[in-house]
């Protein structure tokens, strides 16, 4: 059954983990309804936070992979808010 969550991802450079970040974005992009970034500092220039807020719709086991996949990305934190009920 296929199951609603929001993952939300917080990045210290947003510069440097963008490419791994948007790659695994891209092969789970199956998943993904909506994304929204954010920039943190507008004004900075070089290593500089960001964050990336996720609306999802799958299978709970390929949400939680996703999750995995994103944390284990030097300067990343990414947290989920998986809702219980079943589409």
């Amino acid at each position: 059954m296929e199951k609603l969550a929001s993952i939300t991802i917080l990045t210290t450079n947003r510069q440097q983990n963008s490419t791994e970040i948007n790659r695994i974005l891209t092969e789970n992009s199956h998943l993904i309804i909506s994304r929204m970034g954010v920039n943190v500092q507008k004004a900075c220039t070089d290593n500089c936070p960001g964050m990336i807020l996720l609306a999802l719709k799958g299978e709970e086991l390929k949400i939680l992979n996703m999750l995995e996949s994103l944390n284990r990305i030097d300067e990343i934190k990414a947290e989920i808010h998986l809702f219980q009920e079943e589409l």
